[in-house]
């Protein structure tokens, strides 16, 4: 690719960050290969989604252990599965657009550890 100069412009490195904000919400793993991963390990946006994943991930095994318990722990797990699910695809919409989503408690936690003030 060149430009009206004649110069050719460098390729663009990885992922943009909306990109990499959104696609850190799929499951569990691109959310730690972005946590490990330079240069997006790096980048306060993508940590604090990133780690709000993993927050997530944590909430719905809990839930899952609580759905363990007949009839009270089926109608927890099933109110809390739809609300989890609401809250990923708002998360995902909102990283995807450039933005944060903070989810209470979570989302604390997200920022305080990715340095990202909402």
């Amino acid at each position: 690719m060149s430009d009206e100069t004649g110069t050719t412009a460098p390729p663009a490195e990885g992922l943009s960050d909306n990109a990499a904000g959104a696609i850190a919400y799929i499951t569990i793993i691109p959310a730690i290969i972005f946590l490990v991963m330079a240069p997006y390990n790096t980048k306060p946006f993508v940590k604090f989604h990133a780690f709000q994943c993993l927050g997530l991930a944590a909430t719905g095994f809990c839930l899952g252990i609580i759905g363990v318990i007949p009839i009270l722990g089926w109608i927890v797990l099933l109110l809390g599965m739809l609300t989890l699910f609401v809250c990923w695809i708002l998360c995902v919409v909102k990283a995807s657009q450039g933005g944060a989503f903070k989810l209470p408690v979570i989302g604390n936690f997200a920022a305080q550890q990715s340095g990202y003030n909402i």
